[in-house]
């Protein structure tokens, strides 16, 4: 399940890299009442969603280090505990 949870965020962050990328936004004629004008200075010029992505993309590897590091080193607790859980 960590897996396919990885390669979702992966997709997705791979999708807004390739916005980011090859779409440009003048952002010299912005006006603060405009409700779009807002989204595309607060979200899309900073390039918020991309680094959502990337941030959850850094924390699911490291859930799914941390998961295998424990089917390892402690592997009795481990599957007692993913077949108690599951």
């Amino acid at each position: 399940m960590l897996i396919v949870h990885q390669s979702v965020i992966d997709i997705c962050a791979s999708f807004f890299t390739l916005l980011a990328v090859t779409v440009e936004v003048n952002g010299t004629g912005l006006s603060r009442s405009s409700v779009w004008d807002q989204f595309l200075c607060r979200v899309w010029l900073t390039r918020t969603l991309l680094w959502i992505f990337m941030v959850t993309s850094t924390y699911a590897i490291l859930i799914t280090a941390m998961e295998r590091f424990a089917a390892v080193i402690y592997p009795i607790w481990y599957k007692v505990g993913m077949k108690s859980t599951s």
